[in-house]
């Protein structure tokens, strides 16, 4: 491993040697990359960032599937590196409402596959006999967290990348090399290998033709085929060179360390007890040999320009530890006391060392992974916890190789802000917002508030007038319900009295006027705008191949033809799931989610031809979005537009060009609520009148606006339709999914291999649609689940397929028109039966389900007999 002059190119530069720069060169090397450079602006084995002040303990168990198994996963590494203590973890619980959340937690748990277990207090004092149990209602216990020591771990990888990357040792025998002498330098002109060179900054990242060119330090310009930024807080800085974003800032999460405690005097080693979390303070206190570690994140929010950040030169410690804000930890230390009173009483224990610790936040809390959309070779590594920072770097790695990761990172997408979410008023905004949630109890449908209304569409003041309950998705606000429509609670009565939630839990961020809206739509007619989609067209005369190559679909059909199709990896899992309509010779048009439009944009991008015969032209902003459904929907736009829309005149899942009144618009006859009707696209400074015309002559017909309620819980839940990010990700492949009516076409496509083997092969899992035979909970109250709770057997076991995932809930939401509560999950074939009695696990009690679906059929309108009148 060398450290003298930078070489003049390399096949990777990684801008950062903390704990995720040098997973990333450790993992890079184990999948191949030969020649690398990890370059610091700070000293070895610490430069300056947050891998050097962190608290460095690992709590496995969050609500995110993805954070979950990617801190296991990190768990396993520090191990292998011996780097890891396994002191066990526990959150301890004030108030009942922190209780019932960690019954949730325990949920959480099983449905992930971790350990963990509430506790009494009593049980926690006989783990953490310091702890003051006065105080406390419960605790959950996390058997598999611990500590680590993220710097050696560092020194192991860096080691072990350069070992592997030069060729001196084989990667299924890297564990016996260690930094300490195990490993020679390497000439860097003649192996390969990794050079690291610490103490260099960065001057500049040149781009020519949207790619990245090299590396410009001050010891040297490296020639680079891709870059990684893996620079903590420093990400947005260097990202800015290569005239992109990084949406970050760094905040103070604030550190005091108490000692010695004569408590830990008879105890060995760094840490002998559970860390605690004291969850309803957003604090923690944990060992550290003869001190107490006290963080905590309840102090109102403290923001950092990455600009007034000291260099390493000037800061007294280093330059993510500036001196502690005092006023701001006053309650912080009066909680602790409260909460451990026989250490932090100590006597002879003093203040040993105080500091704001400086760390990455971003607007919704997640990292920000993947290559930068305007830049190709230009990777992103930020904003990541070292709890998750091995796993990271290795799902990256796989990435970056090969295409896809054992563990899907799709929610950490960072082009995920792309084009609404980069600017520093919306970053600073969202981040003190999300800095308050690290700890808090957060609902899993809970609204973000600050920086609202960003994105609207032109109906939007429209909605506004109709009462509207605006929920907003990728900036987008889009009404969840209607309050104008609460009359219909009184008209559909009967129908909905075993259907609402009395629980404030089960409530909040819902109400019953979307079932309301539901059956009225069945009923008669409903609008339903804007869906916010992100829309782009693939055009040129390459585009049928390019089309073709990218989706599972057959993309070569007639003009106006609409597809829906998966779009895949080449392990067959799921990178997106949307629709394509051929709307001319050479020019397709790809509407998907709007959550997913910039790493879907970022997809197409990264595998658009290089003989420039295929150009995407982004029409999000161009265009708006209108939906109008139900069984008098075509009543209602036959009577304002010029065209036929009649059945043979415009047949199901075709598009075409219409009027409607003065506005030239274009409609796709799609339905993801599973009723006759139409998506009716306009130019954005039409949107208004289009609506308006609508509107008017829809009071003849009994129109209603309806909500994405509706539109994305429980009308798509009846109809059985798949969500990405829910039921279809990586993990899972279409024929699990249920998404096989494409079969294999003759063109290759990205995923077809493993795709056809799939469809050859037994299902390990089937995705189910299940309905909740008695809410009754143990008290009397009628419970909703809400997602991601676990499936048992009959036994109460969590139920796990021979691919060793667990089931899980994917989906949930109340199907008004067949009167239950429904569930989606993946169940392994002994389980993947109708009528198959089973269980969920909701806030700690279990409720009777019965699987009324296995596969992809409707359990309304099975035959698709409303789509297609």
């Amino acid at each position: 491993m060398s450290s003298r002059d930078l070489p003049e190119t390399a096949e990777t530069v990684i801008l950062g040697a903390g704990i995720v720069g040098n997973s990333l060169a450790y993992h890079l090397a184990r999948y191949g990359r030969e020649d690398m450079v990890l370059i610091d602006k700070g000293p070895l084995p610490d430069p300056g960032g947050s891998t050097g002040h962190a608290s460095n303990f690992l709590m496995p168990v969050e609500h995110s599937k993805e954070m979950t198994h990617l801190t296991r996963r990190s768990i396993e590494q520090y191990k292998e590196f011996d780097t890891f203590t396994n002191s066990g973890g526990i959150e301890v619980a004030r108030t009942e409402e922190r209780v019932e959340e960690l019954k949730r937690r325990v949920q959480s748990a099983k449905a992930w596959g971790e350990p963990g277990e509430l506790l009494t207090p009593e049980e926690v004092e006989e783990m953490v006999p310091y702890v003051n149990t006065d105080l406390i209602k419960a605790g959950f216990h996390s058997p598999g967290a611990g500590t680590c020591d993220p710097l050696r771990a560092g020194e192991v990888m860096r080691a072990r990348a350069d070992a592997i990357a030069s060729g001196e040792v084989d990667p299924d025998e890297v564990s016996e090399v260690e930094p300490d002498g195990g490993t020679a330098a390497v000439d860097q002109e003649s192996a390969g290998g990794l050079t690291v060179s610490p103490n260099t900054e960065v001057l500049d990242l040149h781009v020519e033709g949207g790619e990245i060119q090299s590396v410009e330090t001050d010891r040297g310009t490296v020639d680079a085929d891709e870059v990684i930024i893996a620079a903590g807080l420093w990400s947005p800085k260097l990202a800015q060179m290569a005239g992109v974003e990084i949406p970050l800032t760094p905040a103070v999460h604030q550190m005091v360390s108490v000692g010695p405690i004569s408590f830990f005097e008879d105890y060995e080693g760094e840490i002998s007890f559970p860390v605690v979390r004291d969850m309803d303070t957003q604090m923690y206190e944990r060992q550290h040999g003869n001190d107490l570690e006290v963080g905590s994140y309840q102090h109102r929010p403290i923001l950092w320009d990455v600009e007034d950040v000291p260099s390493i030169d000037e800061a007294p410690l280093s330059p993510t530890q500036p001196p502690l804000t005092e006023d701001a930890f006053e309650q912080s230390m009066a909680d602790a006391l409260d909460m451990v009173p026989e250490l932090l009483d100590d006597p002879d224990a003093g203040v040993r060392h105080e500091i704001d610790g400086l760390l990455s936040q971003t607007p919704d809390g997640g990292p920000l992974l993947g290559q930068l959309q305007d830049v190709d070779g230009l990777w992103s590594a930020a904003a990541i916890w070292i709890k998750e920072a091995p796993a990271i770097g290795e799902a990256l790695a796989q990435q970056i190789t090969r295409g896809w990761s054992d563990i899907d990172i799709h929610a950490s997408d960072v082009n995920r802000f792309y084009e609404y979410g980069n600017s520093r008023e919306f970053v600073k905004n969202r981040s003190a917002e999300g800095f308050q949630k690290i700890y808090g109890i957060v609902h899993p449908h809970e609204q973000w508030q600050t920086s609202r209304p960003l994105r609207t569409s032109p109906f939007y003041h429209r909605q506004d007038d109709l009462d509207a309950r605006f929920f907003e998705a990728a900036g987008w606000e889009r009404p969840q319900w209607f309050e104008s429509n609460r009359d219909l609670l009184t008209e559909y009565n009967s129908e909905l009295a075993d259907l609402t939630r009395p629980n404030e839990w089960d409530s909040r961020w819902w109400s019953p006027i979307i079932l309301a809206e539901h059956l009225h739509m069945r009923d008669n007619v409903a609008m339903v705008g804007d869906m916010g989609f992100t829309i782009f067209d693939l055009v040129g005369p390459g585009a049928t191949e390019y089309a073709e190559r990218m989706a599972v679909g057959r993309m070569d059909v007639d003009v106006g033809k609409s597809v829906y199709t998966p779009i895949l990896a080449e392990n067959g899992g799921f990178v997106s799931d949307l629709s394509v309509v051929r709307i001319g010779e050479n020019r397709y048009r790809v509407i998907t989610g709007g959550g997913m439009g910039g790493s879907d944009k970022a997809w197409f991008r990264d595998h658009l031809p290089e003989d420039g015969s295929v150009q995407l032209v982004d029409q999000t902003s161009s265009l708006c979005t209108l939906g109008v459904w139900g069984p008098n929907a075509r009543d209602l736009v036959d009577s304002v537009a010029e065209e036929d829309m009649s059945h043979e005149a415009f047949p199901p899942y075709t598009a075409q060009k219409i009027t409607i009144g003065e506005v030239d618009a274009w409609a796709l006859r799609i339905s993801y609520v599973g009723e006759l009707g139409w998506e009716i696209y306009a130019p954005m400074e039409q949107g208004q009148r289009l609506w308006d015309t609508l509107w008017e002559a829809g009071q003849k017909h009994d129109v209603r606006p309806a909500g994405m309620g509706v539109y994305g819980t429980t009308a798509r839940m009846e109809k059985g339709y798949r969500l990405f990010g829910h039921e279809l990700e990586l993990e899972y492949n279409p024929a699990e999914a249920g998404l096989t009516f494409h079969g294999v076409k003759d063109t290759d496509f990205v995923g077809k291999e493993a795709y056809a083997q799939a469809l050859d092969e037994e299902n390990a899992a089937t995705l189910c649609t299940l309905s909740v035979d008695d809410h009754m909970s143990e008290d009397g109250e009628r419970r909703f689940m809400l997602g991601n709770e676990p499936i048992l057997d009959q036994d109460g076991e969590v139920i796990v397929d021979e691919e060793g995932r667990e089931s899980y809930v994917t989906s949930a939401g109340t199907g008004a028109s067949v009167g239950k509560h429904l569930l989606m999950a993946y169940l392994p074939p002994e389980h993947a039966e109708e009528g198959e009695q089973l269980q969920v696990e909701y806030m700690g009690e279990h409720y009777p389900v019965t699987v009324e679906v296995a596969g992809s059929r409707p359990l309304f309108d099975p035959e698709n007999e409303r789509i297609r009148s």
